[in-house]
């Protein structure tokens, strides 16, 4: 994981310097407005370098899509034997060579780099005083000391809503928009091809309509301010990318959107 954290570091502290050089050390409503558009950038930096899988994500939805009809002839034929059913789906995927997972590939993916992300935020402790712990993944001790000082609207982007004060306020609002940005997300991209015939499938699509959204709801207390903003940031990305392939690559047949 230490290529993570320096390749995080390494794109975070480039934000960081070109927004600092543009705007000459911005600060303005209790925030450091060089650190948090840092942060932003790096999200923006993250999905341009995921826009090819997201693209084969949409293609596989298609896939899926136009293969619904084969799963409930196969469900038919296989009721009660769900063994043989699963056995005929393997072979229908390998046969069109579709991924049932393909879908959620691009949120896979991204785990590493949230969990690289939440790592170098907490590391931005102003509590280390170790000079060589303050330099890990190429951080300079200056600009250790200027980011672990950093803030978003009074409250640091380091700390977390267990602080306390003002941080509750600020990191509250942030979470309740992750979730709601993470359930919009996810139900827009099902609501696009409708809920699965494969039970397997629509389990997947259950956890990442609801289950997320409700992990995020009771961990995010515990993530950094400056993890927050990144979740919230790609998920208003995530949302105008999603509207824009919608429209782009229209759903082949009209499916039932009604909640599974």
């Amino acid at each position: 994981m230490s290529a993570i954290y320096s390749m995080i570091s390494a794109v975070l502290l480039f934000w960081h310097s070109a927004w600092d050089a543009l705007l000459g050390d911005p600060h303005g409503l209790s925030t450091d407005w060089a650190w948090v558009l840092g942060i932003v950038f790096l999200v923006l930096t993250v999905r341009v370098a995921l826009f090819p899988l997201f693209l084969r994500q949409v293609r596989s939805q298609q896939a899926l899509q136009r293969l619904q009809p084969r799963f409930r002839e196969l469900q038919a034929k296989h009721k009660g034997d769900p063994q043989s059913l699963q056995r005929e789906l393997t072979e229908l995927y390998q046969q069109e060579k579709v991924s049932p997972f393909g879908a959620f590939l691009p949120m896979l993916i991204q785990i590493p780099i949230f969990i690289g992300l939440l790592h170098v935020l907490r590391h931005l402790n102003p509590a280390i005083s170790d000079v060589a712990t303050r330099t890990l993944y190429g951080w300079s001790e200056t600009q250790f000391l200027d980011a672990s000082g950093a803030h978003l609207f009074g409250a640091p982007i380091a700390s977390t809503f267990q602080s306390g004060g003002a941080v509750q306020l600020v990191a509250g609002v942030l979470i309740l928009l992750m979730v709601t940005t993470t359930f919009l997300t996810s139900r827009m991209s099902i609501l696009k091809t409708g809920w699965s015939e494969n039970p397997q499938q629509r389990t997947v699509q259950r956890i990442m309509l609801y289950g997320i959204p409700l992990s995020l709801l009771a961990s995010g207390p515990i993530f950094p301010v400056g993890v927050i903003l990144y979740w919230t940031t790609q998920n208003l990305f995530a949302l105008g990318q999603q509207i824009w392939l919608n429209r782009r690559y229209p759903a082949a047949t009209a499916l039932a959107t009604t909640t599974g």
